[in-house]
């Protein structure tokens, strides 16, 4: 988040729309529409997307509360996101 390469609300839709995103994370505890109008679009788009457990991890991660979705827009940290969840 510090480094700004993060987006969130409304910008997640319109950063993988515009394709900047490299992946998107969605919170299961999310609500189902908007689950699938992520889902679709990433798929639409080609934006690999992952589930986390809860939004609470997503809040800590990032420092900030109520996040259910968030697009991550740097490459290399997306990958090492990537595979640390693999893991």
């Amino acid at each position: 988040m510090r480094a700004r390469r993060v987006a969130l609300g409304d910008l997640v839709i319109k950063s993988i729309q515009n394709k900047s995103a490299a992946l998107v994370m969605i919170a299961k505890d999310c609500g189902e529409n908007q689950r699938k109008k992520i889902c679709d679009k990433c798929t639409f788009y080609q934006i690999p997307y992952v589930f986390v457990e809860s939004a609470w991890m997503i809040d800590e991660a990032i420092g900030q509360s109520n996040r259910k979705t968030v697009a991550v827009l740097d490459a290399g940290f997306a990958r090492s996101i990537q595979s640390c969840m693999k893991g």
